[in-house]
């Protein structure tokens, strides 16, 4: 059975220069993130590839899930346990083809019509959001809000994981809404203590469900 985690720290190093890819997954990991997403919007595949395969290794050895963002070819590459997929990136179905049944598929709404797309494709879990303002992707679309993203937990039967603008103070408001977890990117790789700042993610989540 595929195990969707409820803290999933997002890697970048676009926002932030101070940490790479592989300190901000160690350091998100003892602080008790369930899963490391790896996102690298620029740079060559083979950089990619290595990197992945070095998270990979680093995920696995901790028990942690490994996903890559976007790229559904560094995901294979690198043996990663899943990909996340936006939705005008590789169609979620023939992923699934090439990813077989076991390995996660995660879909990225921004409406209540793109999570039930995402659930009819095949997905996994949706990653639903921006649940609140963000800075952290520029093509995040517009805030859709608590209420919204209530419907889309009532309406779409898989995990719904909140993000956008999501941090410790009011992840007990997405948690109460009724999302299974939590994706972070800003608020964990943008601050002076990624380790800290992911414990205190991991604390908000566990007081409350």
């Amino acid at each position: 059975m595929k195990k969707i985690g409820r803290l999933h720290v997002i890697t970048d190093t676009e926002l932030q220069t101070h940490f790479s890819h592989l300190n901000l997954a160690r350091m998100a990991i003892a602080g008790g993130a369930d899963t490391i997403q790896y996102r690298q919007k620029a740079g060559s595949t083979r950089e990619m590839i290595d990197m992945a395969r070095d998270l990979k290794q680093l995920c696995t050895a901790a028990c942690v899930t490994f996903i890559v963002n976007d790229r559904l070819d560094v995901a294979i590459a690198s043996n990663s346990d899943g990909v996340h997929l936006g939705q005008n990136d590789f169609p979620i179905p023939l992923a699934r083809e090439l990813l077989g049944e076991n390995r996660i598929i995660g879909g990225s709404a921004v409406t209540l019509e793109e999570a039930r797309k995402c659930l009819d494709e095949g997905a996994d879990y949706v990653g639903f959001g921006p649940v609140y303002p963000t800075t952290s992707k520029a093509d995040a679309g517009p805030v859709t809000g608590i209420e919204l993203m209530k419907q889309v937990v009532e309406k779409v039967p898989i995990p719904i994981i909140a993000i956008g603008g999501v941090n410790k103070d009011n992840t007990p408001e997405v948690i109460q809404a009724g999302a299974h977890g939590i994706a972070v990117i800003s608020a964990v790789c943008c601050h002076k203590y990624p380790e800290q700042a992911t414990r205190e993610l991991f604390q908000a989540l566990k007081n409350k469900k």
